[in-house]
């Protein structure tokens, strides 16, 4: 995206990166130096940049060799340009070459702006801006910075050409004026007096209807006259007549911008002073963004149309982007009024994510913008909140003023052992098999959530595992689907059913693997040894716990059998052993000592070498897996003695009526 900064020259940068690092301040450029403005780019050659500082001075940029090109037109000899602090400037949408850029007059470049052509004379009132009122009166040029730090007055600040009818252009002024041409500019037609808006008010932006070639829509911004109304005004008729379309905005809501989606004709965004607005009826309600988006200046707004992104450029604040709002075209009456419901899944791209460009050594002090979340994006909605038992009834208790009902100990009871309910997104492979589940907690309303596209981790949960917080390996790109479930006492009820989705690559890899089923093939043995790798370790933790409190039952129960201790002492030492082939020899370890490296050592140099990749295996990772799987072979064998030797002890110790023993159910004699 690319866009002004004040006194910070005109910036690009990306929307987000591969990186894990995030966007960082050196993926961003200079198009062009000063203060920054309106920039524009050729939709077929995204490296050909206009760019300009004040007063209307365009450049060129040529993003691939970093040259820029002064392209601005020149005043005939006498002739006097007006040019505004931030001068109007589009390519035209029927020719990626042909460009419009206006001062006072509007000018016309079928060459990328080596040359222009003006097709228009004066636009504006030709008011004298020294002969107008400020606080009441004229000023005298002694007054206090009476002209400094200000536009030359009597000039175009809004522009645009019809995407439908080539050559219907629109101009709006900073006194007032919206001029209409239908014929390249040829012949212009006048709009002087709006119905409710103040004469001279400044037009501050237009934008034709991709949808109707008659349709055209204007914003007003009347601040410097101590007016705050939103003025925003339609034509059906190509600027002939013109009608309101401000609904039921706040009356202290200056409007600086507006586009049309361009799927759905009647959904519109404007950017004001206090934040974005969007109305789905063409004007007649509007709603507030509210949600992570601060109550500032929007002064631009651009339509990614591609990804269905909202770019938002605000005043001091930086730049904002609401990623795929396409689910605001979804939603309707009906929909609002069905339990749940899970909106079109954009396509996910799929990459691993680069981390050599990291900078943590860097410290707090080196600013890095945080990436989109990885992976694919679900939108859902929510109409009820799914209250417990207890929430209830305290809502209900909150609007008895008088004679409280105290609750019985079996309403209390049923409110202490009640599972609070939470939501179940399942996704699937087209198999009908299931590759994830993630748990959510209910919140009514829209929200939305990310799955970073793996499988769930092979290892062990705890107690306080959540399940989107443990990943294993990728899934394969293609088809999948999410459905969603309410969960509640363990009953599992479908709340919308499945949805489709495509997961893509982003094919940004030299060395691909050649067959997609291999490299899954390999990290799912991989998995699959990890889960038996990690689950050998807690298991002999597991098991040594339980010698130790055979072994002090032995000693502190006065029916045990001494005898018992030696083979409690046995099993130490063979579980000492699985573990010297699992992790390695500990003794040497402790004396920094070189060692055959266990198979956890094996395991994670393999996840290493692949957990970042996506490339074709490797005949080391092949070779390694290979290995593991052989000498596991081994390990379960003993993990079974070890096991037979607990289970023979216990047996001996319950059959004395010792003390409860762990995994035991306690009997009566």
């Amino acid at each position: 995206m690319y866009g002004g900064t004040q006194d910070n020259n005109t910036l690009g940068g990306p929307s987000r990166t591969i990186s894990d690092n995030g966007i960082k301040n050196e993926d961003w450029i200079f198009t062009v130096g000063g203060d920054g403005f309106k920039t524009v780019v050729d939709p077929k050659d995204p490296n050909i940049i206009y760019s300009q500082p004040q007063y209307g001075f365009l450049v060129r940029y040529d993003k691939k060799s970093g040259e820029f090109t002064g392209v601005q037109p020149q005043p005939e000899k006498d002739e006097i340009l007006k040019w505004n602090w931030n001068s109007p400037v589009i390519i035209s949408p029927h020719d990626n070459k042909t460009l419009y850029f206006a001062a006072n007059k509007l000018f016309k470049s079928t060459n990328r702006g080596d040359s222009w052509t003006k097709i228009s004379e004066d636009m504006t009132r030709n008011i004298d801006r020294n002969k107008l009122k400020v606080m009441g009166k004229v000023w005298p040029p002694e007054a206090v910075a009476k002209n400094q730090s200000t536009s030359v007055y009597g000039n175009i600040v809004s522009l645009d050409e019809s995407p439908l009818e080539k050559g219907v252009l629109y101009v709006g002024t900073d006194d007032g004026l919206i001029q209409v041409s239908k014929d390249d500019g040829n012949s212009w037609t006048k709009n002087s007096t709006f119905t409710s808006i103040p004469e001279t008010t400044y037009v501050s932006d237009i934008t034709a209807s991709i949808h109707n070639e008659n349709v055209v829509y204007a914003t007003f911004d009347n601040r410097k006259n101590g007016d705050f109304k939103p003025y925003i005004i339609m034509s059906k008729d190509m600027g002939t007549s013109w009608t309101s379309i401000s609904g039921n905005l706040p009356d202290n809501l200056p409007v600086h911008s507006i586009v049309q989606d361009h799927l759905d004709k009647d959904l519109l965004f404007i950017g004001t002073e206090f934040g974005v607005y969007f109305t789905k009826d063409n004007g007649k309600n509007w709603i507030k963004f509210s949600n992570g988006l601060p109550t500032i200046s929007i002064r631009e707004i651009e339509i990614q149309k591609r990804e269905n992104d909202l770019a938002l450029a605000s005043f001091g604040r930086g730049f904002y982007i609401l990623d795929n709002y396409s689910p605001i075209r979804e939603v309707s009456k009906d929909l609002l009024e069905k339990d749940a419901h899970i909106f079109k899944v954009k396509d996910a791209l799929m990459y691993i994510e680069d981390r050599s460009k990291g900078r943590n050594s860097l410290g707090k002090s080196y600013y890095r913008a945080d990436n989109p979340d990885f992976g694919v994006s679900i939108t859902y909605y929510l109409k009820d909140g799914y209250e417990t038992l207890k929430s209830k009834r305290l809502k209900e208790d909150k609007d008895k003023k008088e004679n409280y009902d105290y609750p019985s100990f079996e309403q209390l009871e049923k409110e202490d052992i009640e599972e609070s309910p939470y939501l179940l997104f399942t996704f699937k492979d087209m198999s009908g098999n299931v590759v994830r589940r993630l748990k959510k907690s209910i919140s009514k309303g829209i929200n939305r959530f990310t799955w970073d596209l793996r499988y769930a981790d092979t290892a062990p949960l705890t107690t306080n595992s959540t399940s989107e917080k443990y990943s294993g390996m990728p899934i394969l790109p293609g088809d999948y689907t999410v459905e969603l479930h309410k969960v509640h006492n363990g009953e599992v009820t479908e709340l919308v059913k499945p949805v489709k989705f495509t997961a893509k690559t982003l094919d940004n890899r030299s060395l691909p693997a050649e067959n997609n089923n291999d490299l899954v093939d390999m990290q799912k043995n991989a998995f699959e040894i990890r889960r038996v790798l990690i689950g050998a370790d807690k298991y002999l933790d597991e098991a040594s716990s339980q010698l130790n409190v055979l072994h002090n039952t032995i000693i502190n129960y006065a029916n045990s059998d001494l005898k018992s201790l030696k083979e409690i002492k046995n099993t130490e030492d063979k579980i000492y052993e699985i573990k010297k082939i699992l992790n390695g020899n500990s003794t040497l370890q402790k004396r920094s000592s070189a060692f055959v490296p266990g198979l956890n050592d094996r395991l994670g140099n393999l996840l290493y070498s692949f957990w970042y990749s996506s490339s074709a295996p490797t005949k080391t990772q092949l070779e390694t897996i290979a290995i593991i799987k052989d000498e596991f072979k081994n390990i379960e064998k003993e993990m079974t003695k070890v096991d037979n030797s607990i289970e023979m002890i216990t047996n001996e110790l319950q059959s004395k009526n010792s003390p409860w023993l762990p995994g035991r159910v306690p009997k009566l004699k």
